[in-house]
């Protein structure tokens, strides 16, 4: 699969999963808006995100395998498998909508993708690095 903004159709569903199987997840909509981000948790995470609307976004299966992490003011909701320990996608705090990790989704090339913008998080942080 190309790795561009505009490499599927809107109506295209994406389909996503950890590495164990156990959460699956679907995009419904192109891929768009790639991005890592510099602020504390995904500078250790080093995924590369991209965003998905609410409505995009649907767990397909394995919420019972789902772990939740927050921090600072617990708006953002990080989810990662409890089993195999993957980030598979978050809900944001900067604005009401998905983020998902690219590389839990099928056919997508990671080598093939363009220059990735890196999201100046460091300036949203409310506390403390350590906080």
């Amino acid at each position: 699969m190309a790795a561009q903004d505009d490499a599927a159709p809107q109506d295209a569903v994406q389909k996503g999963w950890c590495h164990c199987g156990a959460v699956r997840f679907e995009i419904y909509g192109p891929i768009r808006d790639f991005r890592r981000c510099d602020c504390s948790i995904y500078r250790r995470k080093g995924a590369i995100m991209c965003a998905a609307d609410k409505d995009q976004f649907k767990l397909v299966s394995g919420e019972e395998a789902l772990g939740l992490y927050q921090w600072n003011t617990k708006t953002a909701r990080h989810y990662f498998c409890r089993t195999c320990g993957i980030y598979t996608h978050h809900w944001r705090r900067s604005r009401p909508e998905f983020g998902y990790n690219i590389g839990c989704i099928e056919g997508v090339d990671i080598r093939a993708l363009p220059d990735v913008e890196i999201f100046n998080g460091q300036a949203m942080t409310l506390v403390g690095e350590d906080e």
